[in-house]
């Protein structure tokens, strides 16, 4: 924590107000009547270009956003707020951030190079406008970029005779931004240093979980060649390593290391390892690792993984390779791009560098059931799906099935239309992304932005489908109290659910009773195994505005607990207001048959049908971290992918040191845990999270 502590220091001494906003208001006041492309390339050469560089004392690696702190009077900040906020931004859900830049393509062209593409792409399409309006943006932005770097470079320059500064420091620093400003990098601190301010400028312009992607595979040929030279040690490797993620901080940097080959070949290097040390090393949440594991895997390095979790911080998760790689081949994407993708934000697959920003939405498939039985309306939810007929009219469980069916694809069909309404109602060429295309390939090549058509392949969107551990629980309760034991009949427990159970104890009590997903027990199983059918076949019939699919993920990123908060009471015992199930995790303390059956169920379900990916929470005893436990656990996770299973992430943290933490939190500032699809500072968490991790049923 020394480096974590001492760089936190050095950035709590800035002062003035943070304000991006104001160096882009100096680019865009040039000229405020030029196009869409050239106005927001402006802005962003303004803001790459403008701030002073603040380099801390004890870094190797230059490059944080302390630069955007500025003194102006708050009359100058405020009406350059007016100027810029009319130009405004895209958000999460119109492509504006989770993207896994091409990082690959600047680290072999380097930044003359990308500038020589641009000038050449010009003169192809000097006949058109809009096109050579967007390449001349581009330009601009990287000129931005470069002027960026050039300022470190002078100011590392300037810092070597203070006293204050070592000197050996500044002078690496300065000596690596000049040779990236000059050519593509030649060793691996130019090559870091490069594509940690590639990553800088990204976060500079206000977008949020922009991966790093596979920076073991990117990077290993230059820690290879300066290892092989004498020229780097592993331990300086994962010193500058360190430099980096330390400052990603709680931002949900998802870095991917592992995977495979087209030939099946495991891709773990000396790097990977560097990259697992340092971020256990880093002790922060942001560095969302995740390991893409493979049957090739060696036990060794995932046992090391392993040993990482154990220490709290709940990363890397583990992604099943196989899975992931037959879903992403659904989608017609070249095999060699299938075998090169990485993640985004939290879990979601991402083609990298080849196609626009990620999105997803939120799919609370357990309020459908408000619909069925009461006949399309939710006083609840205050919502209204299809009007079909009431719970007296349905005699059978496959009718009942036929009814929550039609009544999910209504609900799909209504998700879509409000997701690419929302698209279509923005102005793309407005919002020109130049910077941002740089780093997507095709765009330069067509002198188109990366929102409209520039990239290899369309967007794509992420449907996350919420609860299908309620969902399972709800549907087997119904078959199990109604349709076979007619221990009460479906008005019965309609009126049960609108009460909130309320007078109908014994009703609630049977309906708990009832199988539990989790368990292993085919009676309720196969309701997960349908939900993930049903789910994707009902999303597939969709495309987003530019024709990509539109995936299904099973996970929820907190959002089951907000979720439950306006979903009424559900068929599986479920108080209103209570959290549905997590993710693709069952309810918590509903699998209690020990964790081979829990994970047996949960590999059911076919999830090469989840192509953006799924989320599986679980959590250990500390005690199992041990290195013989340890060897049960890879076991464990082996079985659990053989059979299917797509992800799997662990919390370490024994129930008495979240409770401790929960009273006590000046004690645990620095604990880490791992939340549902990233990790965080635990004593940060609202109280309904931290509950939330505290409830989940803890293996042993």
């Amino acid at each position: 924590m020394k480096l974590f502590e001492s760089l936190n220091e050095e950035l709590k001494q800035n002062t003035g107000t943070y304000a991006p906003y104001y160096f882009r208001y100096l680019g865009y006041k040039e000229d405020l009547s030029a196009d869409y492309a050239t106005l927001r390339a402006n802005g962003i050469y303004s803001l790459f270009a403008a701030p002073v560089p603040v380099i801390l004392k004890s870094e190797w690696i230059a490059g944080n956003q302390a630069s955007l702190f500025c003194d102006e009077t708050a009359l100058v900040l405020n009406y350059a707020k007016s100027i810029t906020d009319k130009f405004s931004q895209r958000s999460f859900i119109t492509n504006k951030d989770h993207f896994a830049p091409d990082y690959r393509h600047i680290l072999r062209t380097g930044l003359p190079g990308m500038i020589d593409e641009i000038d050449a792409s010009m003169k192809m399409h000097q006949s058109s406008p809009e096109k050579t309006a967007t390449l001349g943006a581009m330009k601009k932005s990287l000129g931005g970029f470069a002027k960026m770097i050039e300022n470190y470079a002078l100011r590392a320059e300037a810092l070597e005779s203070s006293p204050e500064f070592d000197p050996q420091r500044v002078r690496f620093i300065a000596q690596n931004c000049r040779a990236i400003l000059i050519g593509p990098p030649t060793s691996f601190p130019e090559a870091l240093q490069l594509v940690w301010f590639c990553h800088l400028a990204f976060t500079m312009e206000g977008r949020r979980a922009m991966a790093l992607g596979r920076l073991d595979q990117y990077l290993y040929p230059f820690y290879k060649t300066d290892v092989e030279k004498g020229t780097l040690t592993e331990a300086f490797a994962i010193e500058l390593l360190e430099n980096v993620f330390i400052k990603l901080q709680n931002d949900t940097i998802n870095i991917c290391i592992g995977g495979q080959n087209q030939k099946g070949e495991c891709e773990i290097n000396p790097l990977s390892r560097c990259i697992l040390r340092a971020v256990r090393s880093c002790n922060v949440p942001g560095p969302n690792l995740s390991l893409r594991y493979t049957q090739n895997t060696p036990d060794e390095f995932l046992d090391e993984c392993l040993e990482t979790i154990g220490t709290g911080l709940g990363y890397p998760a583990i992604m099943n390779d196989d899975v992931n790689i037959a879903a992403l081949k659904k989608y017609g994407y070249a095999e060699a791009d299938v075998y090169d993708y990485s993640m985004v934000g939290c879990i979601e697959n991402f083609i990298t560098g080849k196609q626009p920003p990620w999105s997803d939405g939120r799919f609370d498939t357990p309020r459908f059931f408000d619909y069925v039985f009461n006949n399309g309306q939710s006083e609840t939810n205050r919502s209204v799906g299809l009007s079909l007929c009431r719970p007296e009219e349905i005699s059978s469980m496959a009718d009942f099935m036929t009814v929550f069916e039609k009544q999910l694809a209504f609900g799909v069909d209504e998700y879509v239309f409000k997701f690419n309404a929302s698209n279509d109602a923005i102005n793309q060429a407005f919002f020109a992304e130049p910077f941002l295309s740089c780093f997507c390939e095709g765009c330069i090549a067509r002198g188109l932005d990366i929102n409209c058509g520039g990239s290899i392949y369309p967007s794509v969107h992420g449907a996350a489908v919420m609860g299908i551990g309620t969902v399972a629980d709800s549907l087997a309760a119904i078959e199990k109290v109604i349709f076979i034991d007619k221990a009460a009949t479906l008005p019965d427990l309609r009126d049960a659910l609108n009460a909130n159970f309320e007078g109908y104890r014994t009703l609630r009590e049977k309906l708990l009773a009832a199988p539990k997903y989790g368990n292993n027990d085919p009676f309720v199983d196969k309701y997960a195994v349908w939900f993930i059918d049903c789910l994707n076949a009902l999303f597939a019939k969709y495309k987003t505005r530019d024709g990509g699919g539109i995936y299904i993920a099973a996970a929820a990123n907190i959002s089951n607990i907000y979720a439950g908060r306006i979903i009424n009471a559900t068929p599986d015992g479920r108080l209103r207001g209570e959290p549905l199930s997590d993710a693709a995790s069952p309810t918590y303390g509903r699998d209690t048959r020990g964790t081979t059956s829990t994970l047996s169920s949960l590999s059911k379900p076919d999830y090469t049908k989840v192509a953006c990916g799924s989320v599986v929470n679980q959590k250990f005893s500390p005690a199992m971290f041990g290195p013989e436990k340890r060897k049960k656990l890879i076991a464990l996770i082996k079985t659990y992918f053989k059979q299917g299973g797509q992800e799997i992430q662990i919390n370490a943290t024994s129930r008495e040191t979240l409770l401790d933490a929960m009273e006590h939190p000046e004690k645990y500032q620095d604990l880490v845990v791992r939340v549902s699809g990233f990790s965080a500072f635990y004593v940060t968490l609202e109280k309904d999270v931290q509950l939330d991790i505290l409830n989940r049923t803890q293996q042993e």
